[in-house]
């Protein structure tokens, strides 16, 4: 019977580090890209949107209708979408935006619902969210410009922790909602760990801390519904890093570059378009400077 042999150890000089694999360039402006990234990247949608989007035959590149996704293109093609030109790429911007209750979180609502596109505050550029709240949710839902941008943000891979505050009828326990901490299993559906806190009892109420990393849909109230209380009002107080804060209901701002960068790390940063090694360089060379003039 054959006997695996250990793996090779590398003969590597005491106290040395291991070195990571240097950041993949930035595609540059005349680089091909994938049609759906690039739709993504002029903040028309997201990839997946753009990919229904050409089946449905809404996209004509140098003249030809677009039947597949597979295909590339870079500055020089004539991209059209519904017959319109395709914007030009913009870097990557992010809003906080403090959704009220009442909107659905999409473009357009087959129900002739009220939509949060419409009713964002003037100024904005076209966006699309992170990830949606419901149409009776209200809080933080951040906006953004770029659909790649989007997708990642929205990947529970991102190990970011969504937090809401939650207002329930009924009754429930600290023990009850410790259980949750590894997870629970309603009606075939597997729903990941879950922190919550019982934080206050007000009459038949009772105000939770609710914290999750995926994000399924209506998850909070399904969860909290099994358990035997009723959600009726509920608020997204963070999304990972970006919080809420002291925004009002339809008020949006937005975040600083650096801060996105800082959030994202430096690759993706820099794929995203959000991050300059050389003006970076720059800046880190001026605060030196700074620092060397405040201490002669």
């Amino acid at each position: 019977m054959p006997v695996d042999k250990p793996a090779k150890r590398q003969n590597r000089k005491p106290g040395a580090k291991h070195r990571k694999p240097p950041a993949k360039p930035a595609a540059g402006p005349d680089e091909p890209l994938r049609i759906a990234k690039a739709m993504a990247r002029a903040g028309l949608c997201s990839r997946r949107e753009a990919e229904r989007w050409i089946e449905q035959g809404r996209v004509n590149v140098n003249g030809r209708l677009l039947t597949t996704p597979a295909f590339e293109v870079t500055a020089s093609d004539k991209v059209l979408v519904d017959g319109k030109p395709l914007p030009s790429a913009e870097p990557p911007r992010l809003w906080r935006y403090y959704k009220p209750r009442g909107l659905v979180t999409t473009h357009s609502d087959p129900q002739g619902r009220p939509t949060v596109f419409q009713s964002l505050p003037e100024g904005l550029p076209r966006v699309v969210s992170v990830g949606r709240l419901d149409f009776n949710s209200e809080g933080l839902l951040l906006l953004t410009n770029d659909g790649a941008l989007a997708r990642h943000m929205e990947l529970p891979s991102t190990g970011w922790l969504r937090r809401y505050r939650v207002r329930a009828h009924g009754r429930v326990t600290q023990e009850a909602l410790d259980k949750l901490k590894d997870g629970i299993e309603i009606d075939g559906v597997r729903y990941g760990p879950i922190e919550a806190s019982l934080d206050s009892v007000q009459g038949a109420n009772a105000w939770l801390t609710v914290g999750l990393r995926e994000g399924k849909n209506r998850e909070v109230r399904r969860i909290l519904g099994h358990l035997g209380v009723d959600v009726n009002r509920l608020i997204r107080i963070s999304y990972g890093p970006f919080q809420l804060l002291d925004l009002k209901p339809g008020e949006a701002e937005p975040v600083k570059r650096r801060v996105l960068a800082d959030q994202l790390g430096p690759r993706l940063a820099e794929e995203l378009g959000l991050y300059d090694p050389v003006e970076e360089e720059r800046a880190k060379r001026k605060a030196r400077n700074a620092k060397r003039s405040e201490e002669a």
